[in-house]
């Protein structure tokens, strides 16, 4: 049996206020296995975005265990926590953050590169996703020349680049309308269960939220699935 793409136990993290302590995650346990699903909602505030970036290996927790795709993420110093997260997460934002200097394609290739990968496999890998997301006659195309949700869809096909075990998205419809987002949230499911990924994602979308394998809310600093 595989191992799951993300197990996190018993995750806290607290922050100073003033003088005084502020809990956000007072104990979060949550799995993921390959090609499930999840939301994450909750009121601004509440936490959602700190255990995304603890899930994501961006912050420490002060208290707790990650696991990312069977590998124990706890004692890694950064050069293995980055070496971890570029191997095994992809991070999907509600901005779309490509480069804009750069084309579609050499967005795609860009992560590649960084990890080692020759150009020209690179780009054979950016064509197929580009082609997965429907997007192959915008491929020369830079950000400026593409709408709000080709640029969306350039942004998680990157985010698939390195094939990675887990997605992380943090509002990824959050910028489009309903249409254009409904689209966006279409070819991710898709591509989630085409890759067999795991996906983890935040939204305020309850209707969308409705439409993952769990959906849970994080309400005074722990996680309760929601039926």
């Amino acid at each position: 049996m595989s191992s799951p793409v993300l197990h996190l136990q018993d995750i806290k993290r607290s922050f100073t206020q003033g003088e005084g302590k502020l809990d956000v995650l007072r104990g979060c346990q949550l799995t993921i296995e390959r090609g499930e699903k999840v939301a994450l909602i909750g009121p601004s505030g509440s936490g959602k975005s700190t255990l995304l970036q603890i899930a994501g290996l961006l912050e420490k927790p002060d208290k707790g265990s990650i696991l990312i795709n069977g590998q124990k993420a706890d004692g890694l110093g950064d050069t293995g926590r980055t070496a971890l997260r570029r191997k095994a997460i992809g991070f999907v934002y509600q901005y779309h953050h490509l480069l804009p200097e750069f084309t579609a394609q050499e967005n795609i290739m860009l992560p590649q590169m960084i990890a080692g990968v020759k150009r020209e496999d690179a780009g054979r890998r950016a064509d197929d996703l580009l082609a997965l997301i429907n997007l192959t006659a915008r491929k020369a195309h830079r950000p400026a020349q593409l709408s709000g949700g080709e640029q969306q869809r350039v942004a998680i096909a990157r985010a698939l680049a390195n094939r990675p075990a887990l997605l992380i998205a943090d509002e990824p419809t959050g910028n489009l309308d309903p249409h254009t987002a409904e689209h966006v949230f279409a070819i991710l499911q898709n591509l989630v269960s085409h890759q067999r990924l795991g996906l983890l994602m935040a939204t305020h979308n309850h209707a969308l939220a409705a439409r993952m394998d769990r959906s849970y809310e994080l309400k005074d600093g722990l996680l309760a699935a929601i039926q």
